[in-house]
């Protein structure tokens, strides 16, 4: 069976201080975004073991975790390379993307940061590829799980549980979120929505 694996960083732990700390980056990436692999890869076995079995009794608790646990492994495979200890400016088709539907990259930043501030407990901010609109929105994920379509593709993503800032920035969510506008790697997020607009046009088509 094909395994889940913990992506290597694009970077050293400590090449994003002093916005995100070295000591974060470790336990994040070292601990937290395994646990959600070794957690994915659990619910995979589970699920093989039912097949064989043709028991399913259990199947809501192991698919809840499937969820959860590749929720986790895939936003964090996002949110590393949404990072950069070069950070940059958005330019080109991003650029004037962001321009069509927001008006701004000051207005992306304020409604992205609103919607970072707002979430209710642990989740991520998101910027998004809607391949149905043709448009970027932006949007409150809760936990891991996804609250849109999968049509919809992530193209920058900010972790808002508390293991991604709490030892740095302590319950002060608002130095977080401006500390994360330094490193965002806006090349990689130009590359993501060249990617969502090129495979996924006419997705729902």
């Amino acid at each position: 069976m094909t395994k889940y694996e913990l992506p290597e960083l694009p970077y050293d732990y400590a090449a994003l201080e002093p916005h995100i700390s070295g000591k974060i980056m470790e336990l994040h990436h070292d601990k937290h975004h395994q646990a959600y692999v070794s957690g994915a890869n659990a619910a995979l076995e589970k699920l093989a073991e039912a097949r064989e079995k043709n028991d399913f009794a259990q199947i809501n608790l192991w698919e809840k975790n499937l969820s959860f646990n590749l929720g986790g492994h895939y936003n964090h495979s996002v949110f590393w390379t949404n990072l950069s200890p070069e950070g940059g400016e958005a330019e080109g088709d991003l650029l004037e993307q962001i321009q069509a539907d927001f008006g701004s990259v000051d207005a992306l930043k304020a409604q992205f940061t609103a919607a970072a501030l707002g979430i209710q407990g642990s989740g991520w901010a998101v910027l998004a590829w809607d391949t149905l609109g043709g448009r970027l929105i932006t949007y409150q994920m809760y936990d891991q799980a996804n609250q849109l379509p999968v049509a919809v593709i992530p193209v920058l993503m900010l972790d808002m549980w508390e293991h991604a800032f709490y030892l740095d920035y302590q319950n002060v969510k608002g130095d977080y979120v401006k500390a994360f506008w330094h490193i965002v790697s806006w090349a990689n997020v130009a590359d993501r929505l060249k990617k969502a607009k090129e495979n996924y046009s006419g997705i729902i088509a």
